[in-house]
């Protein structure tokens, strides 16, 4: 089974540049994105259909801001929207789907880089969701969680640390939050097939020739719980893809 999780900063831009076509050529059982930046009656859902994909859309209320859409040829069992937060879930910020064998969560933190305040509600969220997912896996061990976690965790995810370390996204909090996550029985997928792989990035900032010249962060993730661990086949960034400013992610499970 492979699933994909993509932040396309707006699933329309996305389209114009040639996700769709692309998407064609591909064999996902399932599709996550972040940052639709649209709601339900804005995106093709007949394109979706043509592929053998059920919908399940979660906009934020603001009108083209944030968002998150979920297609997927299997069936779910239930579906939630949200995690009982009122500003996140209006933010369109997480979808789960409860499937026979695991329990899928489709999520898109909040960044920090807009200044103090944004930065204090993606605290919030860190904390909320931490707790969130404690509780869910103490019902079901079997999780994949993935998305834009906007977390450049460890040195070697970043081009720059040095530079970056007083930065959202990578300050020392952040990246300890990542680190209490995994160790509470979680596997970052991608560092599970390739621990020492450098220079390999999900987003570069528009600014600078970024991109052009890999100046990027790794902050795009498929995370499972550790009783999927046994289960991975492969995950990777499909960076030469380019559909937004974050590259396409893939997780390959044997279930």
């Amino acid at each position: 089974m492979k699933l994909l999780s993509f932040n396309c900063n707006g699933i329309r831009s996305a389209f114009q540049k040639g996700l769709g076509e692309w998407l064609k050529t591909q064999n996902f059982e399932i599709l996550n994105f972040q940052e639709i930046k649209a709601t339900q009656k804005e995106i093709d859902i007949n394109f979706f259909e043509s592929l053998g994909y059920t919908s399940y859309i979660f906009p934020a209320e603001k009108k083209g801001y944030s968002g998150t859409a979920t297609f997927c040829k299997l069936k779910p069992k239930t579906f939630q929207f949200g995690i009982g937060h009122k500003l996140f879930d209006s933010e369109g910020r997480t979808i789960i789907l409860n499937f026979e064998k695991f329990i899928l969560i489709n999520t898109y933190f909040p960044s920090g880089t807009s200044g103090s305040e944004r930065q204090k509600i993606k605290m919030e969220f860190l904390d909320y969701i931490f707790n969130f997912l404690t509780q869910l896996k103490k019902k079901q061990k079997a999780l994949i969680l993935c998305g834009d976690i906007n977390i450049a965790h460890r040195e070697i995810d970043i081009h720059n640390p040095k530079g970056n370390e007083k930065n959202s996204g990578f300050l020392p909090e952040e990246r300890a939050w990542v680190s209490e996550f995994l160790n509470s029985g979680w596997i970052d997928c991608f560092r599970y097939i390739y621990p020492y792989k450098k220079d390999i990035y999900s987003w570069w900032t528009y600014r600078f020739s970024a991109r052009k010249q890999n100046k990027g962060w790794r902050i795009d993730y498929f995370f499972v719980s550790e009783k999927l661990k046994k289960y991975i086949i492969n995950s990777d960034i499909i960076t030469e893809k380019n559909f937004s400013d974050h590259a396409p992610i893939f997780l390959e499970l044997n279930l």
